[in-house]
C-alpha cells in the first residue's frame, strides 16, 4: 500500500463520511475515479499520493478541510494552479486542499478592480479584464495560478510600468490554520497584509484576491527578437546597460534556449540555441517603436516578431515551453547585472547543456517595481537587476534526470558568487538556505507573523518560515 492508502485507512470511513456531510465539493481517496488526475501537478517529476484530495467548492469547504486535517493530524498541501517547482501543491499521506474548482471572477471596470477566487488561472483573469482594456501584473505562463504567484510577489511583463502583482493587491480573503475566515487588507490587518504580499502560503489559504487594474490592451506592441547564440555576450552586455534606464513601459524577458518551431523562426534554426528577448510595451505604440529600436541594433537578429498583438496572446506566448507533465528542475539567482565574468558563466552553461529541453530565462527588474519602498511588502529585493533561472526539462521515460539536475546545479554554482538572493517562488530544493536568501532581513518580521497566525507550522509545504519555536506545540 502507498503512504496515501495507509493514512486513508487510518482516518477510517466514519471520519470521511462525517466530512462528506458538510463538504460541498468533491472528496477523492486513493483508488477512486478522478484521484490520480487530481493529485498530478504541473511538474511531472513530483509523484506523491495524498490520503485525501478535497476539491473545494468555496471558502467554507476550505475551512472545513483545514479543521478536518487538524482534527486527524494530517499534513496539508494547498493546490491552486499547481505550478510550484518543488511540488508544494501535493503531499504524501496527507490532505491535499484543492482550490482549482474555485473560479469566481468579478470585474468592476469603473473602479478598475477585480475580485478572483483562489483557483483562477492568469489566462482566466486576463480574459475577464481584457474586454475592458484592463490588466494587472501577472505571470508569463498563462496556466499559472494567480494564488501562488501573487503570494510570492508576482513578476510579469507589466511590472516595470505597474509594479509587481503584490503592489496591485488590494485585499485577500484568507482561511487561517484554525479554520477562521478573514478579510485581510491594509486597513483591517496591516501587518498580515504586509506578510501576504511576498511571504507565500505561510499564514493561511488565500481563497480570493482583489486587484487594482490598469489600462492595458486589448492590443499592445510586443513579441520576441532572436539572435544567433554567438551574439549572446553582446546582447547580455548591452542589456546590462540598457535595462536599468529603459522606459517604465517596456517589459523585458530574457530567454536562451533551443529555437522552437515557431512561424517567425526560419526552419534551419529549429532546435538550435538562440538568445531572445520577449518585449512588451505598455504604452503608446509609436513611442514603443522608438524605445525598442536600440535593441534591434545590438546585433543582426535572425527573427524580429515585435508588432501590435493582443495582450492575451503575449501572456500565453511562452506556454509551449512549459507543458504540464514534463519533468522539471531549476535553480535561480537574483543578480545585480551581467558582468563579464557572469556572461562567461552563462556561455559555459550553454556549451554544456545536456537536457532535451533547457533554458536560461529571466526578467529585467526596474521601473515602478524598483521605486516601491522595499519595506512596504515582504517581497524582498527590488532594486534594478535581473532574475535568472537555469531550467532543465525532460519527458517522463527519460532516465537521465540526475545528469540534467547536475547540469543545473553546476551552472547555478558557477553563478553563485554573483547572486544576491532568490525570488521566493523560484526556490526549488535549497531548503532553509533558500528561504534565508529569499527573505533576508524580513525573516524576523515574518517569523513574528508565523508565531501569531500559525504557531504549530500547520502550513509548512511552502517556502517555509517556521515559527520561532519550530512549531513543536
Amino acid at each position: 500500500m502507498s503512504v496515501g492508502e495507509i493514512r486513508s485507512a487510518e482516518v477510517g470511513r466514519a471520519g470521511f463520511e462525517k466530512l462528506r456531510g458538510s463538504f460541498r465539493g468533491a472528496l477523492l481517496r486513493p483508488g477512486e475515479e478522478g484521484y490520480d488526475e487530481a493529485r498530478r501537478i504541473w511538474n511531472g517529476a513530483i509523484d506523491r499520493r495524498p490520503a485525501l484530495v478535497a476539491r473545494c467548492a468555496g471558502a467554507d469547504d476550505v475551512a472545513e478541510a483545514v479543521r478536518f486535517a487538524r482534527g486527524h493530524g494530517l499534513p496539508v498541501s494547498v493546490r491552486a494552479g499547481g505550478h510550484s517547482i518543488a511540488g508544494h501543491s501535493v503531499c504524501d499521506g496527507g490532505l491535499m486542499i484543492d482550490l482549482s474548482l474555485m473560479k469566481s471572477l468579478r470585474v468592476d471596470p469603473g473602479a478598475r478592480m477585480a475580485r478572483a477566487a483562489g483557483g483562477v488561472l492568469w489566462s482566466e483573469l486576463d480574459k475577464a479584464t481584457q474586454p475592458h482594456g484592463l490588466a494587472t501584473t501577472g505571470g508569463i505562463i498563462s496556466h499559472t495560478g494567480i494564488a501562488g504567484l501573487t503570494l510570492g510577489g508576482g513578476l510579469g511583463h507589466l511590472m516595470r510600468k505597474h509594479g509587481l502583482t503584490v503592489d496591485n493587491l488590494l485585499a485577500v480573503e484568507l482561511v487561517t490554520a484554525d479554520g477562521e475566515q478573514l478579510r485581510v487588507d491594509a486597513e483591517s490587518e496591516p501587518e498580515l497584509f504586509w506578510g501576504l504580499r511576498g511571504g507565500g502560503g505561510n499564514f493561511g489559504i488565500a481563497t480570493a484576491f482583489e486587484y487594482r487594474l490598469h489600462p492595458v490592451g486589448p492590443m499592445v506592441l510586443g513579441g520576441p527578437i532572436f539572435w544567433p547564440i554567438e551574439e549572446t555576450p553582446r546582447v547580455l552586455r548591452f542589456l546590462n546597460e540598457f535595462a536599468p534606464e529603459a522606459p517604465d513601459e517596456l517589459g523585458i524577458t530574457l530567454g536562451i534556449a533551443p529555437a522552437p518551431p515557431a512561424p517567425f523562426v526560419a526552419p534551419q534554426h529549429f532546435g538550435k540555441p538562440l538568445t531572445g528577448l520577449v518585449l512588451v510595451w505598455a504604452g503608446d505604440p509609436v513611442a514603443g517603436e522608438r524605445a525598442i529600436e536600440p535593441l534591434r541594433r545590438v546585433a543582426a537578429p535572425i527573427a524580429d516578431a515585435v508588432r501590435p498583438v493582443p495582450y492575451v496572446a503575449l501572456q500565453s506566448m511562452l506556454d509551449g515551453g512549459a507543458p504540464h507533465g514534463r519533468h522539471y528542475y531549476w535553480k535561480s539567482h537574483r543578480l545585480p547585472g551581467f558582468s563579464d565574468e557572469l556572461v562567461e558563466h552563462v556561455m559555459a552553461s550553454i556549451a554544456t547543456a545536456k537536457p532535451p529541453f533547457w533554458q536560461l530565462n529571466g526578467w529585467a527588474v526596474g521601473g515602478a517595481a524598483s521605486r516601491v519602498d522595499p519595506d512596504a511588502t515582504a517581497m524582498g529585493r527590488r532594486e534594478p537587476g535581473f532574475h535568472l533561472n537555469i531550467v532543465a526539462g525532460w519527458p517522463p521515460p527519460d532516465p537521465g534526470g540526475e545528469s540534467y539536475r547536475a547540469w543545473v546545479r553546476e551552472g547555478w554554482e558557477r553563478m553563485r558568487p554573483h547572486g544576491e538572493g532568490v525570488y521566493a517562488n523560484f526556490i526549488s530544493d535549497e531548503g532553509t538556505a533558500g528561504v534565508d536568501a529569499a527573505f533576508g532581513e524580513r525573516l524576523g518580521r515574518l517569523t513574528a507573523l508565523k508565531d501569531r497566525y500559525d504557531p504549530t507550522n500547520f502550513f509548512r509545504l511552502n517556502a517555509n518560515v517556521p515559527p520561532s519555536d519550530g512549531g513543536a506545540r
